[in-house]
């Protein structure tokens, strides 16, 4: 099939209602139909087009955009013959134009003249000041978890290795599972929630908090894998939330802050300048 065989088929499985408004099309572009003095190309249809896209496929695609713009325009064009409002809609479109054109507008200034991220200080200290309001609503931890093979080699070298999980252990683990491990996953460096790790484990925990003061380490066993877990810290549902996990959550906070600061001021600022400067000019009642 050629480049435009689909747009033929369109062609002749579509009908499209004449149009009395007669419009010229952009002579630089190939026409594909005319509608209420709308245009439709070629070159909008190719755009649409998937790349790599089979002969059937790109017809059906065709067929349901093209269908979708002539529609689009019928009700448009009988909606603004038959609605009596019009006003209300104009004055509709005109504020939201202004609502947009204002974001835009504050938008930019914003990235203009406020620092991208907040520093390291204030993070911290609203971490601090608002500790209370930081609380973790489930357990989280820190750590590993290393699931083998049943029959995988040296279960009793690998058992200890994620007992001391030092350096050279990890660097230990590392190799190993390259070659033996279903899986690997180091956390240590990161907060996870409890129960994210052991949807993966064939564990029964009632009291979490609890499992966690006394649980370091942890194995357990299936019809076919060999599971180790290796807890290095841990932080229960009810305690402060670790900074590590706090920091971005506190940095959308503070920035949003700082923008509706900025945008406030901003705005005394010009009505301000305005009145100073009698670019407002007030009429004194008779």
């Amino acid at each position: 099939m050629n480049k435009f065989s689909f747009l033929t088929i369109i062609l002749l499985t579509l009908v499209v209602i004449p149009s009395c408004v007669h419009k010229t099309a952009d002579v630089a572009r190939k026409p594909l139909l005319e509608v209420e003095g709308k245009f439709l190309y070629y070159d909008e249809i190719q755009q649409v087009m998937p790349p790599n896209v089979n002969d059937s496929d790109s017809t059906a695609i065709a067929q349901s955009y093209v269908r979708k713009w002539v529609t689009d325009v019928l009700m448009y064009e009988n909606a603004k013959r038959n609605i009596t409002n019009k006003n209300e809609i104009d004055e509709l479109v005109e504020s939201y134009r202004k609502s947009l054109t204002i974001h835009q507008y504050q938008q930019k200034m914003i990235e203009q003249r406020l620092p991208k991220e907040p520093s390291e200080e204030d993070l911290k200290a609203f971490y601090t000041d608002y500790s209370d309001q930081l609380v973790l609503k489930e357990n989280v931890i820190k750590g590993l978890l290393l699931i083998i093979p049943q029959k995988a080699p040296k279960l009793s070298t690998v058992r200890s290795w994620v007992q001391s999980a030092n350096a050279k252990s990890l660097e230990n683990i590392e190799k190993y599972s390259l070659q033996n491990a279903i899986s690997y996953d180091y956390f240590g460096d990161k907060w996870l929630p409890l129960s994210e790790i052991l949807k993966r484990m064939p564990l029964k925990i009632e009291d979490p908090s609890k499992f966690l003061a006394n649980n370091h380490f942890v194995e357990t066993s299936d019809s076919t894998q060999h599971f180790f877990l290796r807890i290095v810290s841990y932080k229960s549902s009810g305690q402060v939330e670790p900074y590590e996990m706090a920091k971005n959550r506190i940095s959308n906070i503070l920035l949003n802050k700082k923008k509706a600061d900025f945008i406030e001021k901003f705005e005394k600022e010009i009505y301000n300048d305005a009145v100073e400067n009698e670019t407002v000019t007030f009429f004194k009642k008779k």
